[in-house]
């Protein structure tokens, strides 16, 4: 054999020697553009209340992208452009408006936070992780939401009117009480768009490092919703 033809034999093995070895990368996570909130539909806010329920069996059936959209904006979406501190108003109260909850939302192609504005999920991390839910069941809802606090968001400032807000035991007061109103706005549009919902405890460990927090984030709780499951 020549020794073109030697060095053409031995880059083409390796080639392929390198093809087989090869570990299947996870495809990068692309952001992904919300349908706009729409603003009817569904039952009124007093039938919500009738049918709001924990149901903890949930089909595996994907939501509809404009039902994702809708399920987010009603969990903590903006619908006021200018409130207290000069900033947008959202769904659900927080304590002088900081807006420390952040929605982790985990779905079968990986986790995204919800971005309030402009409206979108942003990639967190490729795979599923729905299984860090922490309940039997809920790893094959459609959607997971992990309600996740950033203390970093508490304006402790002199010009701050709540002179208490530095105190971590107030904080912890203030976003317990926040995520507890954006998960009844979770439940209330499930119930009226007959959606099964289920807030529980979840891993608070391994989602620290596979959610990429900072140390000023701390993982509270989380919310499975899908279709509910038949039979």
């Amino acid at each position: 054999m020549e020794r073109r033809d030697f060095l053409k034999a031995v880059t083409a093995a390796t080639v392929l020697a390198g093809t087989e070895g090869a570990v299947a990368q996870e495809p990068a996570l692309q952001p992904i553009a919300l349908p706009a909130p729409e603003k009817e539909g569904g039952l009124t806010v007093l039938a919500a209340l009738w049918a709001r329920k924990t149901t903890r069996a949930l089909s595996n059936k994907p939501l509809p992208p404009q039902v994702l959209s809708n399920l987010l904006w009603a969990a903590f979406g903006v619908n006021r452009e200018k409130a207290a501190f000069n900033k947008p108003g959202r769904t659900a109260a927080s304590a002088s408006n900081s807006q420390e909850i952040d929605l982790y939302v985990a779905m079968p192609e990986g986790v995204y936070v919800y971005e309030a504005v402009p409206h979108r999920l942003a990639p967190v991390a490729a795979g599923d992780f729905r299984e860090r839910s922490g309940r039997r069941g809920a790893a094959s809802a459609p959607v997971n939401i992990f309600y996740i606090v950033d203390t970093a968001r508490y304006d402790t400032g002199s010009g701050q009117p709540d002179r208490r807000i530095g105190d971590p035991e107030v904080q912890k007061s203030y976003y317990y009480t926040d995520t507890g109103l954006i998960a009844q706005n979770v439940y209330l549009f499930a119930a009226s768009q007959g959606l099964a919902a289920w807030f529980h405890n979840c891993d608070k460990e391994n989602t620290l490092s596979e959610f990429k927090l900072r140390p000023e984030q701390r993982v509270l709780f989380a919310q499975s919703v899908g279709y509910p499951s038949v039979g």
